[in-house]
């Protein structure tokens, strides 16, 4: 057994499995806690919510700056101390029961957040072969999806069967993620990936294709986490409970779903994977603005979280394109790219949702006909060199 484990130690997929392992601990614990807490404990009202929700944004927009601490810390040890913040800023959040206790905790746990995100998809990037990243990437996904699963059960059975109250089951989710931290730094060695990473922000012009797409997929992502819910809350008039047994649908089929997705981009390729997502998006979304029927709503929404899961091949289409010495800083780049649209279509398209709903998801519908169109401009075997079709044309 310990010399099974020490095998595992040696490869660098499994340091990516026990990272993605440690961040829901912390964010689901926060992310399923975090309105009745700020309602109960806090005194929260919608405009405290919008400025807490604006706030958790703002590192997702500045994780470009990750490049800048690769000047201070290798990536493993710079994953390590964002899962120590994201762990910290999580365990502290019970014990701050104020509006701008509030505000320091969430924007510390966004900070370690967004950070170990975007340090573990460098990671990725620069430790696994391209053939076999869209699997691992995908079996990433559904491990990040059973630890949320089981942070769901834990708090729906601790809190009211238990006794736990808001303090220690924040601590406790907190505690895992530093636990985790902990054993990343003493049993992983450190994995040397293709190339050394550049040290500065870089833009490259042969990657725009990658950067719309990325930031088609935020807008995109935004309106179905902002909207897709609201919808069923207001109006459908699902309950707190309805809505839980969605959330555990979804992880129960992501953790099945995930590494078959994987395996559907490495069998059909980024080009028709993402066309085919792109294309089921349209559809779900144009739904969305007429649906009727709760049972369709909740099917709808079931299908968009799966659909969104096929952004893997959007990783590995760069993977493919990208010099590996710019995975680090590219990493940041898509992050800050695809956290613009988070912070600027909520609040605009919160007065087009007053006026009409369904012009809402019919602006998802626009943004998915224009990835659509965008992903047909990938080559069928994308490469250095050879990034869009219209490269391919030029030759």
């Amino acid at each position: 057994m310990r010399k099974q484990l020490q095998i595992l130690q040696q490869q660098p997929e499994w340091l990516l499995y026990v990272m993605a392992a440690a961040v829901p601990l912390s964010f689901a614990t926060w992310r399923a806690l975090i309105n009745n807490f700020a309602i109960e404990q806090v005194g929260f009202g919608g405009v405290e919510m919008g400025i807490l929700q604006s706030l958790r944004e703002v590192p997702g927009f500045l994780a470009f700056a990750v490049i800048f601490l690769l000047l201070f810390l290798r990536e493993q040890k710079l994953a390590v101390l964002s899962l120590a913040v994201l762990g910290i800023g999580t365990a502290m959040a019970g014990y701050l029961p104020s509006v701008m206790g509030l505000y320091f905790t969430t924007v510390i746990m966004s900070l370690g957040f967004h950070y170990a995100e975007t340090v573990q998809q460098s990671l990725s990037l620069q430790l696994i072969h391209k053939d076999h990243l869209p699997v691992v990437m995908g079996r990433q996904i559904a491990v990040g999806s059973f630890v949320g699963l089981a942070v769901f059960a834990f708090i729906s059975f601790a809190m009211p069967w238990l006794g736990m109250g808001y303090q220690s089951t924040y601590l406790v989710g907190g505690l895992g993620t530093l636990l985790i931290a902990a054993f990343v730094l003493l049993a992983f060695p450190t994995f040397k990936g293709e190339s050394e990473q550049h040290k500065k922000m870089i833009l490259r012009k042969h990657y725009w294709l990658y950067y719309l797409l990325t930031f088609m997929a935020g807008a995109r992502r935004q309106i179905f986490v902002v909207f897709a819910g609201f919808l069923m809350v207001e109006k459908f008039n699902f309950s707190v409970s309805e809505l839980s047994l969605l959330f555990l649908v979804n992880g129960v089929l992501t953790i099945y779903a995930a590494p078959k997705i994987g395996h559907l981009v490495k069998h059909w390729g980024e080009k028709k994977t993402l066309g085919f997502e792109y294309l089921g998006l349209i559809i779900i979304f144009t739904s969305y603005a007429f649906v009727d029927s709760p049972l369709l709503a909740s099917l709808l929404y079931i299908l968009d979280h799966l659909f969104f899961a096929m952004a893997i091949a959007l990783k590995s289409y760069f993977k493919k394109i990208a010099d590996p010495a710019d995975f680090a800083s590219t990493a940041g780049v898509a992050f800050s790219i695809n956290h613009i649209a988070a912070v600027i279509l909520p609040f605009v398209l919160g007065f087009l949702w007053m006026h009409s709903p369904a012009l809402v998801f019919l602006t998802g519908s626009a943004f998915a006909v224009v990835s659509l169109v965008l992903s047909r401009m990938i080559p069928l075997q994308p490469q250095r060199g050879l990034e869009t079709t219209l490269v391919q044309a030029r030759g």
